[in-house]
């Protein structure tokens, strides 16, 4: 998990222009008001999208991620919105250290998924780093998504300046999908081409509400990311929230 977001973190904004991430931070928000929460811990935090918009609406905000090079996309984009004090660190989200307990700890856009194994570190360090009463909100992609939607296929996509060649192979017995990333960016008149490996892991509903219950969580629930509404068979991301006793 450390090696990925390496060559791709040069590109990763520019790939990725098309989320919606004000739409996904408003989404995000929702639940943090209705908790009450100020200090927020955003794990796999990546170039920091989700975090600087979450600052922006007041909280108080740490970013955490194992790729130093996608930390440093994100602190430039904080100092590029005047947050000069949005601290950003280097570290496992499976092995949290802070300061203090905060309010909610926050993974989103996969980075469960990449966890081949340790979700249940994950949960019991964010249960620890959680003050009594804290939220859980973490998002998956389905196993239906990594198994079928994504499953052995192949997909390509283009920009102004980069290019991508998505390869999939799907394990049906590991409940595990593997990932070849070929992209090319634009510097100067050429393109760099760049190649990188990674795995996601087919979580199921049932095998994360088991571990969260096993980790101390309660009041465990699962919407169809971006709605209130229970995931379908075919939803594609789930979103959970948990409540530490």
């Amino acid at each position: 998990m450390n090696e990925a977001y390496s060559a791709f973190a040069a590109g990763y904004d520019r790939m990725m222009a098309d989320v919606d991430y004000d739409g996904w931070a408003n989404y995000i928000d929702g639940f943090l008001r209705e908790a009450g929460a100020k200090s927020v811990l955003e794990c796999a935090c990546g170039t920091g999208s989700l975090t600087v918009r979450l600052a922006r609406k007041g909280y108080a905000m740490t970013g955490a991620d194992l790729s130093e090079d996608m930390l440093m996309g994100a602190r430039q984009k904080a100092l590029d919105a005047g947050l000069r004090f949005l601290p950003f660190v280097c570290q496992d989200m499976r092995r949290i250290a802070l300061h203090k307990p905060v309010d909610a700890v926050v993974a989103a856009c996969d980075g469960v998924n990449y966890l081949m194994d340790g979700v249940e570190d994950f949960f019991q360090s964010a249960w620890k780093a959680l003050k009594p009463g804290g939220l859980l909100l973490f998002d998956v992609s389905s196993a239906y998504k990594l198994s079928t939607v994504l499953g052995d296929n192949t997909f390509a996509a283009t920009g102004p300046d980069w290019a991508y060649i998505w390869e999939n192979a799907y394990h049906p017995r590991l409940g595990r999908v593997d990932m070849l990333l070929t992209g090319f960016l634009k510097q100067g008149q050429s393109y760099a081409r760049f190649e990188e490996h990674h795995s996601q892991r087919a979580y199921t509903e049932e095998e994360l509400r088991a571990a969260l219950v096993s980790s101390g969580f309660h009041d465990i629930r699962v919407y169809e990311a971006f709605t209130r509404n229970p995931p379908t068979d075919k939803a594609e991301r789930l979103q959970f929230t948990a409540r530490k006793e």
